[in-house]
């Protein structure tokens, strides 16, 4: 999953690994359901809904469009721990193609711009083949093919491993690609073997697809291919290169395989994109799209009002923008908003002393009350919006139980016999304590206005309970001190696809993106049996075994799913993807009146 720095509302999902998300506002009261007309938006002009294919449809040249969103854009490499976010996703998604698509109601749609088709050739054992069109080009005119699956399963398989045991990349997940064994047939077939069943493997080479021909000029090899998990000297030299490579800007190294590549960038301001002549399908739209980052989201609604934007979107929801927006009907401007693929969430350090201590977590989870937040914060977009009782599964899923509603009853006398009866006391200054060891800790957020409004509202919950609360506020949480656990309690949004299999790498043992350092066996075994089912049916009954595992033992608080929102105007057929963003069908948006 990615985080979303914003969004990590976050996993792409390339390898199914989910996204850090971070935006949002404050909040009171309201009804903002989606109107019949945006919804109908979800679904792209170029799907064919009858075999779930897409095709790039005809369009007119309508000139340069304006976008903004909250965070912005900062590597190449999405795919990368450090680099792996939500606003990464947003740009990229219409600059790195690959097998699928995902349209408004999160539903996969084969790429049929650029492959043949993507079969399971044998069940038993799973082995999957992927075939893609021929003569294919990134922008700089070199191919696109075989070559880029095969980089991208190399790097995010886990199985390149250095003499000490660690990974030579620093995938953000290793899902899917860990269970394959895969080859090149030609240049156009990739064939993926699969030690046990990967009910998501149509998760896979999604937004990863990354161009290998610039992987083997640094590697200082003629073909890709020939970088195996065993090679050496090669080997470290592609890793290193991946890994850190193409962060920044240089667009020598950083084409495009879409219907647009990236020509400009301005560091913490904007992304701009233009038509890549090399696309194979039909040209977008737009002849040039430059996204901003307005990290203010009543700014961001007053460069909608202002004319400055033509689309704003939002990964989170933010009550005052929304007002604002709501405001703007009579000027053309159409407001939406529904319930998103990213969650906002507590996260607790296990290497934390005080948190180390299971009775301190089970009193922070009781003394948060999480229905106070969210009708304080979210309601206002999202009337009927409840506290989030899952960690693996949104309250549509298939599957979902509420684990959480006993555990985080927003009651500080119960949060403190809790503490008291594991052997705390409090002192003269109310807050308790065991061994001379306070139970204070920070809450770390980035600079989000609803993100510090929730920790305001936690600290008056918990101070009651004798827990000190600190606000740690920092611009670049989500940039590197997320990824390095640096932070008591982590406050951001994970958001993902509607691939379950993401999570494993969060809340396994060993996952790549398990940054809090929670280990719970049964959780481990439940995981790992889900993503080697044949089915998603199949899977469910191990995701609840999961679950509540991780529910009982006081790791993660789930706070809220949250809403996504975005308004527009003078542009057709706008709808905020919830993984992918605004933009995953903006080569066919057109001008209206």
């Amino acid at each position: 999953m990615r985080r979303s720095k914003a969004l990590p509302a976050v996993a792409l999902f390339s390898s199914a690994a989910l996204v850090l998300s971070a935006c949002g506002g404050g909040g009171g009261g309201g009804d903002t359901e989606i109107s019949n007309d945006v919804a109908a938006m979800a679904v792209a002009k170029g799907e064919n809904e009858s075999d779930a294919s897409y095709t790039a449809p005809k369009v007119e040249d309508m000139g340069e469009v304006v976008v903004s969103t909250d965070k912005p854009y900062t590597t190449y490499n999405n795919a990368t721990a450090d680099g792996n976010n939500s606003y990464n996703t947003f740009a990229l998604t219409l600059v790195q193609t690959g097998a699928y698509r995902l349209n408004g109601n999160e539903k996969v749609i084969l790429n049929k711009d650029v492959m043949e088709s993507v079969e399971v050739t044998s069940e038993n054992p799973q082995v999957v083949t992927w075939k893609i069109k021929p003569g294919l080009k990134w922008s700089d005119g070199d191919s696109w093919d075989c070559d880029e699956f095969y980089m991208a399963w190399l790097a995010q398989s886990g199985k390149a491993k250095k003499a000490d045991g660690s990974s030579f990349f620093q995938a953000a997940a290793t899902n899917g690609h860990e269970q394959m064994d895969a080859k090149c047939e030609d240049a156009t077939t990739f064939v993926g073997t699969f030690a046990s069943p990967y009910p998501d493997y149509n998760g896979l080479f999604m937004n990863d697809v990354l161009p290998a021909h610039i992987g083997a000029q640094k590697a200082g090899v003629d073909d890709i291919k020939k970088i195996t998990p065993s090679s050496t000297a090669e080997l470290e030299k592609l890793a290193d290169f991946w890994n850190t490579g193409w962060n920044g800007f240089d667009a020598a190294i950083m084409p495009g395989s879409g219907p647009y590549k990236i020509t400009g960038y301005e560091q913490n301001q904007s992304v701009t994109l233009e038509r890549n002549p090399e696309w194979a399908g039909n040209p977008g739209g737009p002849s040039k799209i430059t996204l901003k980052a307005i990290p203010d989201p009543v700014a961001q609604a007053q460069a909608l009002e202002n004319g400055e934007v033509s689309v704003s979107f939002f990964a989170q929801p933010d009550a005052n923008a929304a007002d604002r927006l709501k405001g703007l009907e009579g000027q053309g401007v159409t407001f939406a908003a529904s319930p998103g693929l990213s969650f906002e969430h507590f996260d607790l350090n296990f290497k934390n002393p005080v948190l180390a201590d299971d009775a301190v977590r089970k009193a922070f989870f009781q003394c948060v009350n999480r229905q106070d937040i969210v009708d304080k914060l979210i309601s206002n977009v999202q009337a009927d919006a409840k506290p989030l009782g899952s960690l693996l599964f949104f309250p549509k899923d298939e599957g979902y139980t509420d684990v959480y509603s006993d555990k985080s009853t927003g009651s500080a006398d119960e949060a403190k016999k809790t503490l008291e009866g594991a052997g705390y006391t409090q002192g003269a200054d109310g807050i308790f304590e065991k061994g001379g060891q306070k139970v204070t800790f920070r809450i770390s957020h980035t600079d989000i206005p609803r993100r510090k409004q929730t920790v305001e509202l936690v600290q008056g919950h918990c101070k009651a309970a004798g827990i000190d609360i600190q606000d740690d506020t920092d611009p670049n949480f989500l940039d590197e001190r997320v990824s390095n656990g640096d932070y008591d309690v982590a406050l951001f949004a994970w958001s993902g696809g509607p691939w379950k299999s993401e999570k494993k790498s969060i809340y396994s043992t060993t996952g790549g993106q398990n940054w809090q350092g929670v280990s719970v066996p049964a959780a481990d075994e439940a995981l790992q049996s889900a993503v080697t089912q044949a089915t998603q049916e199949k899977a469910t009954p191990f995701y609840q075994t999961a679950d509540k595992a991780l529910a009982d033992e006081y790791a993660s608080l789930p706070l809220f799913q949250a809403p996504k929102m975005w308004s527009f105007k003078g542009v057709d057929r706008v709808y905020n993807q919830g993984y992918v963003g605004a933009l995953w069908n903006a080569n066919e948006w057109q001008t209206t009146s």
